[in-house]
């Protein structure tokens, strides 16, 4: 299948100023090297600790991040090195859902003022067509036409999250990127709000690119995932291949700390020594060996590559030492 989007070498290296003439001596490689794709109509899982360079990829593939290197292909163009104005058209296609609902929503803007402004932002219709799109929005994600005059604050996180849904299928995108859209809301919310994802993916056929630093809330969602270690993507495939029989010690660590839900079942945590290291000077060889229960001498001199693992259902792991738990 035709990649929708095909991310290669994609590289985000932050500049840590330091001294009197806040020198760049230092840099925070925020993302280090990442290969990914997605397919039209696809939903990619990416998972991975807080500070690992997650929302930092999503940003970069929507193009609020200029990247350090890399290519990012959307339909086979290359648009990591565009201009702004040439990036323009480009946003009806890719569109982002953020984390926090209510900072990413103009509080001194009504609901409608916020799903129109990119209707009137792309030269959308009269206005009479832009309050009818509008309208359809709202019924799309399921708030009532009132909504249209009233402000974010009004609203409970998960309606909020709503609004933000229905600005980002505003354009019609081919591609939504899915900043951790569900972490800020509570347990019996996040449930909807993934069912709404996947029925609007169904209606429209939308590829999603759904970062989540839970995996038993992509595991709901996602076709493939692939887990993400500071700035690295250090294992993907299938949904089901990973969860069955993950082959990378960081996964079946994060495998195991979702909770079971039958109290009679014994789960055994793997528990990670240490904490991740910095971004800025990031370990040698390979960057999880610091914390592997398996880590040899091979592992903090030679860095490890993607290989396809034999046998699991289509998984590639970057580990010197792959194989089961």
């Amino acid at each position: 299948m035709t990649s929708l989007l095909e991310v290669n070498d994609l590289k985000m290296h932050f500049p840590v100023r330091e001294g009197l003439f806040l020198r760049a001596s230092k840099f925070n490689r925020a993302v280090d090297g990442v290969n990914l794709h997605v397919a039209p109509g696809e939903t990619l899982g990416l998972v991975g600790e807080s500070g690992c360079g997650k929302s930092t990829l999503g940003r970069c593939i929507t193009r609020l991040y200029q990247p350090t290197g890399g290519e990012i292909k959307f339909r086979d163009q290359d648009i990591s090195r565009m201009r702004n104005r040439d990036l323009l058209p480009l946003r009806r296609d890719i569109q982002m859902i953020f984390q926090d609902p209510l900072e990413s929503l103009n509080a001194r803007h009504t609901v409608g003022e916020i799903l129109e402004e990119p209707l009137i932002i792309h030269k959308m219709g009269n206005r009479q067509e832009r309050q009818k799109r509008v309208a359809e929005l709202l019924n799309q994600v399921g708030l009532p036409a009132r909504s249209v005059t009233r402000y974010p604050f009004e609203f409970s996180g998960g309606q909020r999250q709503r609004i933000g849904i229905a600005r980002a299928i505003a354009l019609k995108p081919s591609l939504i990127v899915c900043d951790e859209p569900v972490s800020a809301l509570d347990v019996s919310i996040q449930s909807q709000i993934l069912n709404l994802l996947v029925e609007l993916q169904q209606e429209l056929n939308l590829a999603y690119l759904f970062i989540a630093h839970d995996l038993a809330v992509v595991k709901h969602i996602s076709d493939r995932i692939a887990i993400m270690y500071l700035g690295r993507i250090v294992e993907s495939g299938p949904g089901e291949a990973l969860y069955r029989n993950p082959q990378h010690p960081y996964t079946q660590s994060l495998i195991s700390a979702i909770p079971v839900p039958d109290p009679h079942q014994k789960s055994q945590r793997i528990l990670l020594k240490g904490d991740v290291p910095s971004p800025i000077n990031p370990p040698s060889g390979c960057r999880f060996h610091t914390r592997c229960p398996r880590a040899t001498q091979i592992c903090k001199e030679q860095e490890p590559v993607l290989t396809a693992q034999p046998e699991t259902g289509g998984l590639v792991t970057a580990c010197h030492h792959a194989g089961p738990a």
